[in-house]
Formats: structure tokens, C-alpha cells, sequence
């Protein structure tokens, strides 16, 4: 069934513009307020945000659905999106929402929502919610619509969660970190939590004004925190994006370590230990081939889901995987969260850190990558360009090109109007004109 609204996570878009409106805000609240109205109990929405201007009138409107239709509201401010489905499962609430539209431009925002078991909605719940979007809902009567209150202890509780999952043994003393969140959701709560377990921290992108999310900063744009680290002399750096359920990080000399290298060094600590679950990891079509060698040279195995970190846990939770994610840097640990959560992860890649006694470096780069490139072509909302003969055509081609020593994939985003066009094989020049060529395809069709 083809949905309406719900993208790959949540519904997203530009503000102001259908469907990110504060009309549509508040339908969403109300479809869904009166989706999870079960039961006799007095019903709780648990609502964060990060950082961007909108989302106060988002945040405004999402209360006004939710209390209409009966349903008590609790605001927690900005906060990462990991921290809401915590947040949601410890106060018992119904439903948690994350108003983010993650490591896009400002302009954007979305509207992620989690059940009460702190896990992103299946797809079954986001379509009933989508009928229910476009239907008459029952609002409350006059003596039952729902209160709404600000918690002010929230950041607290889940800096007390994260560290929680950082060995006891461990501390984080001798180490100089540069931490880069993005201008995002964790600007106040990732330093906090690394200085308190005894990090030496350098700040990067912790002045959020509503428009500089992912501004030049954060993990989709880490060229200034591999400066900064190479120019504090620091051991390590951390770049979280705008709702800090990402994670990409450079090393002491200023190298980008991407997902695919951090799940590496996270699920290898834990095999060391007998604490991997289900003999290997879960990633996507994304990663790259040589994660995949190096962990059947080590014994372990690799299932492959296709792009989208809820289709990763889902592969998880159903063969009993605790570690999988994406090249980009979604980590999930199931052993700590119900979703991708940047700084627990980080948090797991120091601990790793700390135990080798050696530099970042040394303990990261676990396997040697096969040339790969990734591109993406943007169209106009509307148009269909993988359907062209001319595109499918220039991606056979592609394929016979590397003749069996690599691969191709193409796909389009569920987040934005952009094409991803990504290869990956024995010879770099052979991979980049392929992915040159299927572009350039892929515009003339666009």
C-alpha cells in the first residue's frame, strides 16, 4: 500500500509547504492521539525537538491534535531523537514524538513517532494513523481535553542514561575530545555527559540560532572538526547530526571513520567479549563490501537490509542481533536502545579506546575499503526518473562494466527529492566513471 505521508522516518519536508504545515501538525496529532487511545488510564505524549526555528510552531500545533482529542501533553525542548524513545518507554507514555528532520537544512522539519515501547511505529500503526489523517476524528469533550506541561530535568535523565552505558571500569581522563553537534538537538547534552565521565572536551556546534543546523558542521559536514582536531592536537573527534541519532568520527590525524569502521571496532570489542549476539552484525545494501570480508576473516557474518535504519532493527530484533546500522553512522546496540543513538555509540567506540591504549587511528580503521563512490542527482518533486529507458539502460551498462568485481546500486531517497547513485569495486577509475554516467543519465531523464 503506497502511503500518503509517511516517508522511510516519519513525515518530512519543507516548512510551511504541505505536509510539513502547522495545519498538518496538528492533524497529525490528533490522528494519532486517538490511534493510541487505549484503555481506561489517563493518556501522555511525550514531545521533543532539536533545534530548528520551526520547531516551535510545529511543537505548538502537535500539542494543540494531541490535548483536542484528550491526550496530556509533555514537552521536553531540544533533545535528541534516542533520548525521546527513551524518555517515552521510563514515563510510561503512550506515544513519543521527535518534531527533526535530522541532517537536513533548517527549512526542513519532520515529525518521527515512537510507540510506548520506545521503538519506531511499524508500518501497519503509520498507515492507520495516515486514514486517520484524513478523516473526521472525535475530538474530546469540553472536561476531557489534555493538559500540557515542560519538564525541566529531561536532558539530565538522559545524560544519566548514556553514561550508563559506558563501562564502570573505564573513565574518559588523559583523553582530549572535540565533540561537533551539529547545532543540533545534543548541543547541551553530549559535552555534559563527556566532561562528567572525565574528558578533556573541545566544543564544536553548540550555538544553535534556529537556521545554522548542519550548517558547515556535523557529521554529514566534517571538514571543520578534522581541522579542529588536527589543530587542538586532539585525540579523537565526535560529530553527531542535527537530532544525534548519527555518528561519524575523525581521528587524531583529521581521517573521517564512517559507520561501516565503527560497527567494526564496536561488534569486534563485543565478540572479544562474548557479548555479540547472533554471530555478526546487521547493516544495509550501503556498506561496503570490505566490512563484509573483514568480518568473515574473523568468523562473523553480515545480513544486509535495504537503506533505513527501522529496516535494519527490524532484521535485528527478528534473528536477535545486537549490533547493526548504516554506513552513514545510524549505530543501533539493542543491548542499550530501541534505536540509533550517535553519542552511546561514541561512547562505545571510546570505551574501545580507552581498553586498547592506543590512538584512534590504530583502533579504528579496521579494514581496508574497495573503492566506492556515492553521488546524487536532485529532481523536481513529482518527476520519475529511475523509470526512464535511458537510465535503466546506462545502469545494465554499469553493471556489465565492472564485470562481476563489484557492484551497483541506485535508489531513490525516502527523505528528499535526490537520486543515490552509488558504486563500489576493484578499480576506483572504473567505479567512478560508472557512477558518472548513470548520473548524468539519471539528470537528462530528471
Amino acid at each position: 500500500m503506497a502511503r500518503k505521508y509517511f516517508g522511510t522516518d516519519g513525515i518530512r519536508g519543507a516548512t510551511n509547504t504541505q505536509p510539513m504545515t502547522a495545519a498538518m501538525a496538528m492533524r497529525v496529532g490528533m490522528a494519532a492521539g486517538a490511534y493510541f487511545l487505549r484503555g481506561s488510564h489517563k493518556h501522555r505524549v511525550l514531545i521533543g525537538k532539536d533545534t530548528r526555528l520551526s520547531g516551535y510552531m510545529l511543537e505548538s500545533a502537535l500539542v494543540a491534535g494531541f490535548t483536542s482529542v484528550g491526550m496530556d501533553v509533555v514537552m521536553t525542548g531540544p533533545l535528541p531523537t534516542p533520548a525521546i524513545a527513551m524518555l517515552t518507554q521510563s514515563m510510561r507514555a503512550d506515544i513519543g514524538v521527535m518534531i527533526s528532520a535530522s541532517h537536513n537544512p533548517f527549512a526542513d522539519n519532520g515529525i518521527k513517532l515512537f510507540g510506548p515501547d520506545g521503538y519506531k511505529l511499524s508500518d501497519e500503526a503509520e498507515e492507520a494513523i495516515e486514514a486517520l489523517i484524513d478523516s473526521d476524528v472525535p475530538l474530546a469533550p469540553s472536561a476531557q481535553i489534555g493538559r500540557a506541561r515542560r519538564i525541566d530535568d529531561a536532558q539530565g535523565r538522559y545524560i544519566h542514561f548514556a553514561k550508563a552505558t559506558f563501562p564502570r571500569d573505564l573513565r574518559l581522563d588523559g583523553l582530549r575530545v572535540v565533540v561537533d553537534c551539529a547545532n543540533g538537538a545534543a548541543y547541551k547534552v553530549a559535552p555534559s555527559a563527556l566532561w562528567e565521565l572525565g574528558a578533556d572536551v573541545v566544543e564544536l556546534g553548540v550555538t544553535p540560532n534556529g537556521t545554522n543546523i548542519n550548517d558547515r558542521v556535523g557529521s554529514t559536514a566534517p571538514e571543520t572538526l578534522s581541522e579542529t582536531v588536527v589543530a587542538s592536537g586532539a585525540d579523537i573527534g565526535i560529530a553527531l547530526d542535527g537530532d544525534a541519532d548519527r555518528l561519524i568520527v575523525v581521528d587524531e590525524g583529521g581521517r573521517i571513520v564512517d559507520g561501516d569502521q565503527l560497527m567494526a571496532t564496536i561488534a569486534t570489542g563485543l565478540a572479544r567479549a562474548g557479548r555479540l549476539k547472533g554471530g555478526g552484525l546487521v547493516a544495509t545494501v550501503m556498506s561496503n563490501l570490505g566490512l563484509e570480508r573483514h568480518l568473515a576473516a574473523q568468523g562473523l557474518g553480515l545480513v544486509r537490509t535495504n537503506v533505513g535504519d527501522r529496516h535494519v532493527l527490524e532484521a535485528m530484533r527478528a534473528r536477535g542481533y545486537n549490533v547493526g546500522g548504516e554506513q552513514s553512522g545510524h549505530i543501533i546496540l539493542a543491548d542499550h536502545a530501541t534505536t540509533g543513538d550517535g553519542l552511546v555509540a561514541a561512547l562505545q567506540v571510546l570505551a574501545e579506546l580507552k581498553r586498547a591504549g592506543a590512538s584512534a587511528s590504530e583502533v579504528l580503521h579496521r579494514f581496508e575499503p574497495l573503492p566506492q563512490v556515492l553521488k546524487n542527482v536532485r529532481f523536481d518533486r513529482g518527476a520519475r526518473p529511475l523509470e526512464a529507458d535511458s537510465v535503466r539502460a546506462a545502469i545494465a551498462a554499469g553493471e556489465q562494466a565492472l564485470d562481476g568485481t563489484g557492484r551497483v546500486l541506485i535508489r531513490a531517497s525516502g527523505t528528499e527529492p535526490v537520486i543515490r547513485v552509488m558504486a563500489e569495486g576493484e578499480d576506483a577509475r572504473a567505479v567512478e566513471a560508472v557512477v558518472d554516467r548513470i548520473c548524468a543519465a539519471v539528470r537528462e531523464a530528471a
